[in-house]
């Protein structure tokens, strides 16, 4: 049981490590580049997602 216990908690280190990973490029990434979609256009996307749509991410902007 410890050892499941264990193999649970470094899997989840391990996601959470690479997730914070991707938000550290992300925001490189967002300074070099300025790349990015505003609130709205998000939030928008995800609406449709929601509701069921299979619609493309907004197109990043300057």
């Amino acid at each position: 049981m410890m050892k499941e216990a264990i193999r649970q908690f470094v899997e989840r280190e391990e996601q959470r490590e690479a997730f914070r990973q991707d938000g550290i490029r992300a925001w490189e990434a967002y300074q070099s580049n300025g790349l990015h979609a505003t609130l709205e256009e998000a939030d928008a996307w995800l609406s449709r997602l929601e509701a069921g749509e299979d619609v493309e991410p907004p197109h990043c902007h300057v």
